[in-house]
């Protein structure tokens, strides 16, 4: 009888569905996996013990290959258990058909991976910053003049400029034909900025609405669209597995939807 090899045992150990963990209730930073899963039509359970599952799963020791986790989302696939929302992006992006093949393009998955980072930088970490500038242990209402003056900023300045990045790569000859960010077909980048632009519409609809009728970034809104448009993501988005914006990293407070 053939001995099973470590390759072979790699192999049967990872066929298992996904099995995300992240804060129940919230979109958050696990949403970017979640909409990766549903994409590629995956296997894959969510967070079904609640804190107490998000909660245990953070104060795990850990095993001999995989070290504890800071924060959730984490990502258990067989034997490997890993953190952080670009990692497990780039982990999932080969699996799930959502980089560029690396026979044909061994260098793509990087360059995909660079404007997930952009996005989730400038779409996601900058607004959050937004309603907590100061401390993220201090309430919203702890620093509400200070968040005023963080997301005037942010919409007049800072947000421009990262809608004026990614119109700038959509018209770019890396881009591709179509409405996609690299190589003429979907990837997680798009995913990813998909959940980045609809975050900050929830966030900041005038200063969106206003940037939307500018037409200086008509392809970013093409693309958001799009993405809402495939079959399994439109599916998703109508399903009950699509959490609503709440006290996540897209908040929505009157007093800080403003203008450009």
């Amino acid at each position: 009888m053939e001995s099973e090899t470590p390759a072979k045992r790699q192999r049967s150990a990872k066929d298992v569905p996904y099995k995300l963990v992240y804060w129940p209730g919230i979109p958050g930073r696990g949403e970017h996996i979640r909409l990766a899963l549903e994409e590629a039509g995956a296997d894959y359970s969510d967070t079904e013990g609640g804190v107490d599952e998000v909660l245990a799963s953070i104060q795990d020791s850990g095993d001999e290959f995989n070290p504890p986790v800071l924060a959730p989302p984490v990502l258990k696939h067989g034997e490997l258990t890993i953190s952080q929302t670009p990692n497990i992006l780039l982990y999932l992006g080969p699996r799930l058909g959502l980089v560029p093949d690396a026979n044909q393009n061994p260098d793509g998955i990087y360059r995909v991976n660079s404007l997930a980072l952009t996005a989730l930088d400038g779409l996601s970490n900058e607004p959050h910053d937004c309603h907590h500038p100061i401390a993220t242990g201090l309430y919203y209402e702890d620093q509400k003049v200070e968040s005023k003056r963080k997301s005037e900023d942010y919409v007049k300045n800072r947000l421009p400029k990262f809608l004026s990045y990614f119109e700038r790569v959509l018209g770019s000859k890396s881009s591709g034909d179509g409405p996609w960010l690299y190589g003429g077909s979907l990837t997680y980048a798009d995913l990813v900025l998909f959940h980045c632009v609809d975050g900050v519409k929830f966030m900041f609809p005038k200063a969106m609405a206003k940037l939307e009728q500018g037409g200086k970034h008509t392809k970013v809104f093409a693309l958001h669209q799009a993405v809402g448009e495939r079959p399994r993501i439109a599916a998703y988005l109508k399903s009950s597995r699509r959490q609503k914006y709440s006290d996540g990293i897209y908040r929505y407070y009157e007093a800080l939807d403003i203008e450009p």
